[in-house]
């Protein structure tokens, strides 16, 4: 069993409260996880309003579908995501 993790930290520089993030954060997460059958939660800068911290895991029997499944969620994310994207982990265990 292998395990592959991203964190994400994206910029939100129209977010103008704590409110508005979440909004952000919310969208993110149900989409993610619906579209690509993902854990995703909000792992870090919880207090802080114009950047999110998000992290992925997904869990798979080779290293090849794994890196395949991170690649189609930062290809979604360049293309859908209304924030953008600062900073990426990633990760294969």
């Amino acid at each position: 069993m292998l395990v592959a993790t991203l964190k994400l930290t994206f910029d939100i520089p129209w977010a103008n409260s704590l409110k508005d993030k979440r909004a952000v954060v919310r969208s993110l997460t149900t989409r993610l996880s619906d579209k690509f059958s993902v854990s995703v939660a909000e792992v870090a800068t919880q207090d802080v309003h114009r950047t999110a911290t998000l992290g992925v895991a997904c869990v798979g029997s080779d290293t090849a579908t794994l890196d395949g499944v991170l690649e189609r969620i930062l290809n979604w994310l360049d293309a859908h995501c209304e924030a953008s994207v600062a900073q990426i982990e990633r990760e294969i265990r």
